[in-house]
């Protein structure tokens, strides 16, 4: 059986969204249907409306979502009917030369869903991410559900789904902060702050915020920043090795994705340091830097895969850790939002007015 549905559709380049109706199919072979009850508004949303990730409009937008699992296909055995789950995309295919060498963060065959959600006269939908979720109903393949305890309030469990993921694991996974070590962050929405959480959660002891907006380095604070710097008033990183001895941080987190950003990173941190590449650029951007200095500063350069988290280990982890009062998942939820408010919670997000605008589903 299929299911009528509405959802957020983005039909053209730059094209304000629409809510439309959605026919979702029951799930098939390795898939489930997922009733949504909350879904986050991100940046790589709005980079899907503007075309920034490919051209297969229309788009079904949203993927930092939780909800309660509504129906499995054949096959599946990792959820079942009722189970509240956080949707990844990046479900582990387990056979791939990555997952066979025993790192499924890298995995190279991620699984969606087989069959296609479409408009009501039949047009095949592009789910973002393969998600899609800025709808009521979404399909998508079993692996993409990840159970957390049901105790977990949807309007942030569903954030682990993208960014805050993205952040903490930037910090804790790829960059291996370690106790007393210290951090810069640079840039401070929604990744950038779920990074300096995660440093602070990882015991780092001096952790510096960089922005050009004083409201985002105020925010920065709140998430565990112990310095900030204003990059638009002050060189950042000069700033950065006056509160490191002179010497630069032991980890240097890009959360914007621009070179003028990166290059930043690079030079505020300590000799063999660890630079870390979250923020998404686009792919006219070019990096220029003087190889013997590459080679003189040692440490590594690395990029950051959806935070290189294994969502079956990190999502329940930091969703008990919410639940204990030891990580400020809530704190990102800057306002509750419908379906018909998603292209105002774009502006807002452009204008840098917001964390997060979380879209929650009537039932």
């Amino acid at each position: 059986m299929a299911y009528e549905v509405r959802g957020v559709v983005a039909r053209g380049k730059g094209a304000p969204v629409s809510v439309e109706t959605v026919l979702v199919p029951g799930p098939g072979p390795g898939e489930a249907v997922v009733d949504v009850q909350a879904c986050g508004v991100c940046h790589t949303d709005l980079h899907y409306r503007e075309g920034g990730i490919n051209d297969e409009f229309p788009f079904l937008l949203g993927h930092e979502a939780a909800g309660t699992v509504a129906a499995v296909g054949e096959g599946v055995t990792n959820v079942a009917v009722g189970d509240f789950v956080v949707l990844n995309w990046r479900a582990v295919c387990g056979q791939c030369r990555a997952c066979l060498k025993g790192q499924p963060q890298y995995c190279f065959d991620t699984h969606n869903a087989a069959q296609k959600m479409t408009l009501a006269d039949g047009t095949e939908l592009s789910p973002a991410l393969g998600i899609g979720a800025f709808v009521e109903k979404t399909l998508v393949h079993s692996g993409q559900c990840t159970k957390v305890d049901p105790q977990t309030p949807a309007t942030a469990a569903g954030l682990l789904g993208c960014g805050v993921m993205a952040g903490v694991g930037a910090a804790i996974n790829t960059g291996g902060v370690q106790r007393g070590e210290s951090v810069a962050v640079f840039g401070c929405g929604g990744v950038g702050d779920a990074a300096i959480a995660g440093a602070k959660l990882a015991g780092a002891t001096t952790i510096v915020a960089v922005d050009v907006d004083d409201r985002k380095l105020e925010w920065a604070r709140q998430f565990g920043a112990t310095h900030t710097v204003n990059s638009r008033t002050t060189d950042a990183v000069e700033a950065i090795k006056g509160y490191t001895n002179g010497f630069g941080v032991d980890v240097a987190i890009d959360a914007v994705g621009r070179p003028e950003v990166f290059t930043q990173a690079f030079y505020a941190r300590d000799l063999a340091g660890r630079v870390v590449l979250v923020g998404v650029p686009t792919p006219d951007m070019q990096l220029t830097l003087p190889m013997i200095e590459l080679f003189g500063r040692g440490g590594a350069l690395k990029s950051s895969w959806y935070g290189d988290c294994l969502p079956s280990r990190d999502f329940p982890m930091l969703a008990d850790l919410h639940r204990q009062g030891r990580f400020p998942l809530a704190d990102f939820v800057t306002e509750t939002i419908g379906l018909d408010d998603v292209e105002t919670a774009f502006d807002k997000m452009h204008k840098g007015e917001v964390l997060r605008s979380v879209v929650v589903l009537e039932k």
